[in-house]
């Protein structure tokens, strides 16, 4: 059996990436099996999974746990020295049905759903923007827009204390959704096409921190989809009570790609001059989607 150790993956000029699945999570698994039914993978071992493929084609590893998805805390730990990133194949709970890219981590005091209070994610967000604009395609092609909206989500939820970038990638918003293969397909597919294309190219005109919108942030959705802009993390309106420089620090130094823009979408007064202030310190550029 392969140990997927430095070097395996040298076939591939991308950054080498970790796609995780749960096994207790019924979006995650059935997208995880359409993803390896479109790779030709060979079987590898990673500390804790209860599979492992790696795909020489997509330079990215494959691996399935025993965790839910909000719990994945140690991939740090067991993940191949090479990997760079993560992707996480989720579930969404709530709302209409949905297909949806995030970031995690807890923009306050409260860690309920993983991860560690005021603590955010590394992000990467070419990688993020590549993701939903392919979503959005794909979903297209399969038919799903009529009844999934195809949309971000701010951060939210754990795990926080990851060292490398991760996003997740979802099908919500129910077990109905959860078991549709068709949206597991689309899901593989999206996540497919962006690894076997290179994703570290994707079109940026701003690399930026949203600030303002719901949880589920259609303006942010059509700067990334219209505009071209790519994201850090994203802090809707419900967290903007907590929000403070430390917080948008943290949103720009965690980016693997060098945030430039501070954008913003319905924010009170007080909200859009502690951005225009960090913007101004940073030098960075602040101002509507």
């Amino acid at each position: 059996m392969d140990t997927c150790e430095e070097g395996e993956a040298a076939v591939s000029s991308h950054p080498r990436l970790l796609v995780v699945y749960s096994l207790r999570d019924p979006a995650s698994r059935g997208a995880a099996e359409e993803l390896l039914g479109l790779i030709n993978g060979r079987e590898c071992s990673i500390p804790r999974s209860t599979g492992c493929t790696y795909s020489d084609e997509l330079g990215a590893y494959v691996a399935g746990f025993d965790e839910d998805t909000i719990r994945l805390d140690f991939l740090d730990d067991v993940a191949p020295s090479d990997v760079e990133a993560y992707i996480i194949l989720s579930r969404h709970s709530g709302g209409k049905p949905s297909l949806t890219v995030h970031y995690t981590g807890n923009p306050g005091p409260r860690a309920e759903h993983g991860g560690r209070p005021w603590e955010l994610s590394y992000t990467w967000p070419r990688l993020h923007a590549a993701l939903i604009r392919t979503y959005r395609v794909v979903a297209k092609e399969h038919g799903l827009t009529k009844e999934f909206q195809v949309v971000l989500e701010a951060t939210h939820h754990g795990p926080t204390s990851l060292r490398k970038p991760l996003v997740f990638i979802e099908i919500g918003s129910s077990e109905k959704e959860w078991g549709r293969r068709d949206a597991h397909r689309a899901m593989a597919e999206t996540v497919y096409r962006v690894l076997s294309n290179d994703w570290t190219s994707t079109e940026c005109s701003r690399i930026a921190i949203g600030v303002g919108d719901t949880h589920y942030p259609s303006t942010h959705t059509r700067g990334v989809l219209e505009k071209r802009y790519c994201y850090t993390h994203i802090f809707s309106k419900y967290v903007l009570e907590n929000l403070n420089e430390e917080l948008l620090e943290q949103a720009r130094t965690k980016s693997e790609d060098l945030v430039d823009s501070v954008l913003y979408a319905k924010i009170p007064g007080a909200i859009k001059r502690l951005v225009r202030s960090y913007a101004e310190k940073k030098g960075l550029y602040s101002g509507k989607v």
